[in-house]
């Protein structure tokens, strides 16, 4: 019996559609079916087409994930996974329902609809581990990837209506931490100052110090596409540059890690020690109902300082309009200087002058003229 390798493929964009629907991964995907998730991400972008026995495989798949949610497609089940520091969350259109995760509740049927603290709580569970590894290979700190975390959900509590609303809530918390964990300005806290402890591991330690080496853009290009596995458009979307521009950090990033570490030229090579470097620390994550909290008594702190500030400012304003005057004064003139008279010295020691002309008037006050006096008649 022939087989046909003829097998008709759905376009790229849609052959991801169907894998995201499944909330499946590219590496997952690619574990089914025996190829690099390289190779996987080639052909959901269109940059290349399988052929033989894998096309046949591959359209077979995506049938099955056409089908619905009774396709009996699971993920591949590996007694201990390989670390992956991807989060599956659909970067267009409609965010998929996260994936339960331990210590995570639920939550409630389809029918009924997420509260936003739900909503959040499972947006948190689902991304927030993975991204505290991607921040601590972005910062080599490990206090500074978890406050970096905390606070870009802090923010995006504040702002759950737009978080919500966002096609990719994932990239938008992302973007926030990342812009948090590279700011400048966390040179001049005291925590801050000094370096902490490498990673235990040789290699782990040889990778990050080439990574910390890199320029911040270059090595947030690096860490998205090659750590995260992001197209290069998104890539280049998400850290606010052009498509090109984008490509050369890339470029150029690959190219100081191979000279200083030759063994991961390779892309694959690259992205499994990125996930291996990151899963070695054990990073942990506050849980979703304190950073919650946190947002929560950092937005009343902010309001109860701004309302403090503009009472301070109205009882200025109404002491200034109460104490100025009412009617116009105007300005004591300055005195004049009569002539024959020696200014008005400064107070303390006479001067000899001084002296002199005092005892000079002093005894000639005695011999001046006679009084004219009436005289009786």
């Amino acid at each position: 019996m022939t087989q046909s390798f003829d097998t008709p493929l759905p376009p790229p964009g849609e052959r991801r559609r169907l894998r995201e629907k499944a909330s499946l991964t590219q590496a997952q995907l690619a574990a089914q079916l025996g190829v690099s998730r390289e190779t996987v991400r080639a052909w959901e972008t269109g940059r290349s087409t399988p052929s033989g026995r894998k096309r046949e495989s591959y359209g077979k798949l995506l049938a099955s994930l056409a089908v619905g949610p009774s396709a009996d497609v699971t993920a591949p089940q590996d007694p201990q996974p390989a670390p992956e520091l991807t989060v599956s969350l659909v970067r267009t259109g409609k965010p998929r329902p996260p994936v339960p995760t331990a210590g995570l509740t639920p939550p409630p049927p389809a029918s009924a609809p997420l509260t936003p603290a739900q909503a959040f709580d499972a947006l948190y569970a689902f991304c927030a581990p993975a991204l505290v590894r991607q921040t601590y290979l972005l910062t080599g700190r490990r206090e500074l990837a978890r406050e970096s975390v905390e606070q870009a959900f802090q923010v995006a509590w504040q702002r759950w209506p737009e978080v919500a609303v966002d096609p990719d809530p994932a990239s938008w918390v992302r973007a926030t931490a990342y812009e948090y964990a590279l700011s400048p300005w966390h040179r001049f806290r005291p925590r801050y100052r000094h370096p902490e402890p490498p990673p235990a591991d040789a290699a782990d330690r040889a990778l990050l110090d080439v990574l910390l080496t890199l320029p911040p853009s270059y090595r947030r290009t690096l860490l998205l596409y090659d750590g995260v596995g992001l197209g290069l458009p998104e890539t280049a979307a998400e850290t606010e540059a052009s498509t090109p521009a984008a490509a050369n950090r890339l470029l150029h990033a690959r190219s100081a890690i191979a000279a200083r570490l030759p063994d991961l030229a390779e892309p694959e090579v690259l992205h499994r020690r990125l996930a291996e470097t990151a899963s070695t620390e054990r990073l942990r994550a506050a849980k979703p109902p304190t950073v919650r909290n946190g947002s929560e008594r950092r937005a009343r702190f902010w309001t109860r300082a701004a309302i403090a500030v503009t009472v301070a400012i109205i009882g200025a304003t109404a002491l200034t309009l109460h104490s100025a005057p009412t009617r116009y004064e105007p300005p004591v003139p300055a005195g004049e200087t009569v002539p024959g008279l020696p200014p008005r010295a400064a107070p303390g020691t006479l001067s000899t002058a001084e002296l002199t002309l005092r005892a000079k008037l002093r005894a000639e006050s005695a011999n001046g003229p006679e009084k004219l006096l009436p005289e009786p008649r």
